[in-house]
């Protein structure tokens, strides 16, 4: 089994930030897979499918960024998972717009919501998708992971995210060594 979970804040004052990129990732390869998230628990949204003969959970924290590791854990409980089944999609403003790095451990790289998995989990041992967002060329950090996406930006992120699930399949089905010489590379 695979948990896969993106990470982002809640609400449509958030939808389409760059902090949501994670949110976006998932919601694109639930769509793929025919799998809506509908069901709701206290601290998440999630669906149950299948990919490729492999059982997986598609899950979005309700919780905001910051808390995101207590959607997490509640998640691994309720499926008796360990972190080596969870795969995190997120944010990473050390990459450039459209860059993918695939990840086996690591430490949060000063992402909160990272931060907060590894801190619920007590590991660094998950699978992480980081999805590259940028820097500001001026302004404060906050603000710009918390803005839309450029109009010229925009074009470029619908494929960026739908690359962003085509990893997620090549983890799951090609494993995350496989995945990483695909992606890591681009």
């Amino acid at each position: 089994m695979f948990i896969i979970v993106g990470l982002g804040n809640p609400g449509s004052k958030y939808r389409n930030t760059r902090h949501n990129i994670g949110f976006m990732v998932v919601e694109c390869l639930a769509e793929k897979e025919g799998m809506g998230l509908v069901r709701e628990a206290p601290h998440y949204i999630w669906n149950r499918g299948m990919l490729d003969g492999t059982d997986i959970v598609i899950a979005e924290p309700l919780t905001f960024m910051n808390r995101s590791g207590l959607a997490v854990r509640e998640l691994l409980e309720r499926f008796d998972a360990g972190p080596e089944s969870l795969i995190v999609v997120h944010d990473d403003c050390d990459l450039p717009l459209g860059r993918i790095r695939i990840r086996k451990k690591g430490s949060s790289g000063g992402h909160r919501g990272v931060a907060s998995v590894i801190e619920e989990l007590r590991t660094e041992w998950f699978t992480r998708v980081r999805m590259g967002i940028g820097r500001p060329r001026e302004g404060g950090l906050r603000d710009y992971v918390l803005s839309a996406f450029t109009e010229e930006e925009k074009s470029a992120v619908g494929d960026f995210v739908k690359k962003g699930a085509e990893a997620i399949r090549a983890i799951i089905i090609q494993g995350v060594d496989r995945a990483m010489n695909l992606y890591n590379t681009q």
